[in-house]
């Protein structure tokens, strides 16, 4: 079959909307899914800054959603027609997917970032039958269809609107599931969210469903403005004696902190906004060395790299569609759609940050 995709063809050059072909359909464990939305992540244009780590030429995308067109046999739990929300590749066999932590599997960096399943990967090519990298997070759904591993596809209530859902498979799944799994967080915590992005507002959004005090920190008034109306006191990156800030408004410190800027100066004040045992989670990717202040990382505190939200799709996705519906996760608020045609403007609004969650619409 031939349909449009977004193909990124080097590291400097622009997506090119082009015609790809599929020259065969699901195989064993698989389903194909017609993309009816699929959300653009800071995962996915941080391939521009990977040099050669992740292959190009490829299709990218990993917050898809859809419709199941067909399926690879009955096997696959899915139907034609299912609803479905896509999340990251697994292998289903190690000890961390058997022991229900996915994000963590033995696989994770082969399967997702650096070149996907390999198998019956020469069946997808662009329209002159060259090579397209395989199935970027098992999915490559910059694109109007995407075959994808089963256990990637969360089935979800048809009634839901369906191109709004897929970034419930990756940057909203990661700041809720930090919130809800990582942490625990529940009434009487406290949190302190450093970076009002798709990620750390997800993370107010659940901390506030949760029923914890939460204190949203970032440099621009409007994703302040943001956090505040999702039930965070806002405070200014830039404020004097920011842990002092925090410590103050949650009563002297917060339990947990979760960091989404990578930003070493940030990290150490969220370690000082602690209070003695408070947990630390750390979402972005370092590229440089972490030097922690003296006095910053004591009294039981402790710092971790928290993946994927710690969460088991299947579980989180549907949980997160439920408080949407009873109005407690707002993530529509969030989200510019776009069509997939226009997916240059919606990367220029996002690394801008005119935009909070772009979504392309096929």
């Amino acid at each position: 079959m031939k349909f449009d995709a977004a193909v990124l063809r080097s590291h400097e050059s622009r997506f090119a909307v082009e015609e790809v072909l599929l020259h065969s359909g699901p195989a064993d464990g698989e389903i194909l899914v017609k993309i009816a939305g699929c959300g653009m992540c800071g995962t996915d244009l941080a391939v521009r800054r990977s040099a050669g780590r992740s292959p190009l030429p490829a299709v990218l995308g990993h917050e898809g959603a859809g419709v199941v067109a067909d399926t690879g046999g009955p096997h696959t739990g899915l139907s034609n027609g299912d609803h479905v929300v896509l999340s990251f590749d697994s292998c289903g066999h190690c000890r961390s997917c058997m022991g229900a932590a996915p994000a963590y599997c033995d696989s994770f960096g082969s399967l997702n970032l650096f070149g996907g399943r390999k198998k019956n990967a020469a069946r997808f090519t662009d329209a002159a039958g060259g090579g397209l990298a395989p199935r970027w997070f098992g999915q490559s759904s910059f694109a109007a269809y995407a075959v994808v591993p089963a256990r990637n596809a969360v089935r979800v209530d048809p009634s839901l609107p369906i191109e709004l859902l897929g970034p419930l498979g990756c940057g909203f799944l990661t700041g809720a599931g930090a919130v809800f799994n990582s942490f625990g967080a529940g009434p009487g915590d406290t949190i302190a969210v450093f970076g009002a992005g798709a990620v750390g507002l997800a993370a107010v959004m659940a901390a506030t469903a949760s029923g914890a005090v939460t204190v949203a920190v970032d440099r621009h008034p409007e994703r302040l403005a943001l956090a505040e109306r999702f039930g965070a006191a806002p405070l200014h990156a830039a404020s004097p004696d920011l842990p002092g800030r925090i410590r103050q408004l949650t009563d002297g410190g917060a339990h947990y902190a979760l960091d989404t800027t990578a930003s070493a100066s940030l990290i150490n004040d969220a370690l000082r906004a602690l209070r003695p045992t408070g947990h630390l989670g750390l979402v972005a990717r370092l590229r440089t060395a972490l030097p922690l202040e003296p006095g910053a990382l004591d009294r039981g505190r402790r710092i971790s790299h928290i993946c994927e939200g710690d969460a088991v799709p299947g579980l989180l996705i549907p949980r997160l569609s439920a408080l949407w519906q009873a109005g407690l996760f707002p993530f529509d608020e969030l989200i510019r759609t776009y069509p997939l045609t226009d997916i240059n403007e919606a990367e220029r609004d996002c690394e801008a940050g005119r935009v909070v969650k772009p979504v392309m619409i096929p």
